[in-house]
Order: C-alpha cells, then sequence, then structure tokens
C-alpha cells in the first residue's frame, strides 16, 4: 500500500502532500523526517530505502503493529518525487509509479516545473487522483490519465459557462441557465455597431 506521495523542492519546502494513511502526530514533523532522509542520500545509491523512522508518524490502515515502510523517491531537477510505501509494495513498479505520474505532470503542464504545482495544485491533485485513490494504483496508462483530466477540464469549464451569465464563454448546453441571455462582449458589440448606423 501507498501511505504518503511527497513532491518536495531542493530547500525542502513540500510542493504537493498527499497522505493515504491517518498520521499520528505532526504532519509538518513528518514531512521534514522524510526530506532528511532523501536529502541527505548520495546521488549514486540506489532510490529506495527502509525508514523504520517513519513507523511512529504513519498508523497503517490495517493497524497491523511494526508494518516496515519505505521511502521511494527519484529527483527531476529541482523536484524530488517522494513515495511512502510498504514492504509489499514492489520498489522497481513504484519507480515507475512515479514515472508515470511525472510524464502525466508533463503531458498537462508541458514541461512541468515548480511554479505549476504552486499554481496549479488543484490539477495536480486531480492527476494523482486519476493515479492513486485510497492507496492503490487506479491508472498507469499515461494517455488514460490525461483523457480523463481533460475530460474534467471540459466539464469544469462547461459548468462554470452555465452556472454564469456573465461569462464569455459559450455556454451553449442544452438546458443552461443562461441561454436566453446575451454576453457582455455580445452587448457591447451590439451597441458598438449600433452607434455607426446612426
Amino acid at each position: 500500500m501507498i501511505h504518503a506521495v511527497l513532491i518536495f523542492n531542493t530547500s525542502g519546502v513540500p510542493r504537493l502532500t498527499k497522505f493515504y494513511s491517518p498520521i499520528e502526530h505532526s504532519a509538518q514533523t513528518l514531512v521534514e523526517r522524510i526530506y532528511a532522509l532523501v536529502s541527505s542520500r548520495q546521488p549514486g545509491l540506489c532510490n529506495f530505502l527502509d525508514a523504520p523512522e517513519l513507523e511512529q508518524f504513519l498508523k497503517p490502515k490495517d493497524g497491523l503493529p511494526g508494518e516496515k515502510l519505505r521511502v521511494v523517491y527519484r529527483s527531476y531537477a529541482t523536484l524530488h518525487f517522494v513515495f511512502v510505501v510498504d514492504v509489499a509494495e514492489s520498489e522497481l513498479g513504484i519507480l515507475d509509479l512515479i514515472q508515470v505520474f511525472v510524464e502525466s505532470l508533463d503531458s498537462a503542464f508541458e514541461n512541468v516545473c515548480e511554479l505549476d504545482l504552486v499554481f496549479h495544485f488543484d490539477e495536480a491533485h486531480h492527476i494523482l487522483a486519476e493515479i492513486i485513490q485510497g492507496g492503490l494504483v487506479l491508472e498507469t496508462n499515461v494517455n488514460e490519465i490525461d483523457r480523463a483530466v481533460q475530460e474534467a477540464a471540459r466539464a469544469r469549464k462547461e459548468s462554470f459557462a452555465s452556472a454564469n451569465p456573465l461569462s464569455l464563454g459559450g455556454g451553449s448546453a442544452v438546458g443552461s441557465r443562461g441561454a436566453g441571455l446575451q454576453t457582455p462582449l455580445g452587448w457591447l458589440a451590439g451597441r458598438l455597431t449600433g452607434v455607426g448606423a446612426r
């Protein structure tokens, strides 16, 4: 099971945090511990390590005492992608899952960077939710993840346009609330063309 997904910058500032297991102590302390583990590793070492010191922070859902936790991470430019998993998960499978997550972020943001995670945190969380739910992997196909994210964005845009009669977008969905209303831009264009005709 996946217990946590974290993204840090090189200064240790968390840019995305998602916990799938209850936290026993402060989340900030847990994040600092995980960053200390990852940042102290040499670049030539493998990308996963046992982390018994995290067991006091994360309580497993099944309530099994003494469950061993492992940190699997990968660094891309200025970002560290970190997954905290139990020993039942394959480390290489999790590394592949990190790659899928990064590719999905790349396709959504076109070369993802730290600022994308800061300003579009909701979309980053949505992409993560398409991949992982409740600590279990749902989807690993980047094209399917991208399609689901685009459909949700389109539905959100249509919902906003239909609910807001002042929006400049179409809002031309069947049964939209503002179907009989003219947009402000259309009203202004009609007024301006009427001025020249007089």
